[in-house]
């Protein structure tokens, strides 16, 4: 991921945005993800409710060990498709920042909020 590539993206519809949705989740479960081509992580997070847990990919290896995203809480789009991963069905996607050297920061709310909070 490179801080370079960062040039500005065409204007999107209020609806377009709106239909994205953008839920905080608490990480229930993270290990490495075997046979991933680049290093990943496999992840359960719990939003609570309806939605209850999902499983998601994250390429976060470099800043975070499993241990230390136990029970974080994290954002992420609950409303993509399912996307195959090696042998791994991701159901959502954390979402998270590159820092200046590309690694990814996750992004998470600053307060403690319940699972399953809409973002907007």
């Amino acid at each position: 991921m490179s801080l370079e590539n960062s040039a500005i993206k065409p204007q999107v519809s209020y609806d377009a945005f709106v239909a994205l949705d953008l839920r905080v989740g608490c990480v229930e479960s993270c290990e490495l993800l075997a046979n991933a081509r680049k290093p990943a992580y496999a992840l359960i997070v719990d939003f609570g409710g309806d939605l209850g847990k999902l499983c998601s990919s994250a390429q976060i290896t470099d800043l975070y060990k499993p241990e230390d995203l136990l029970k974080r809480q994290v954002i992420a789009v609950v409303n993509f498709p399912a996307k195959r991963i090696a042998s791994f069905a991701s159901q959502c996607l954390i979402l998270g920042v590159p820092n200046e050297r590309g690694e990814v920061v996750l992004l998470r709310p600053d307060h403690l909020v319940a699972s399953g909070v809409r973002v907007f």
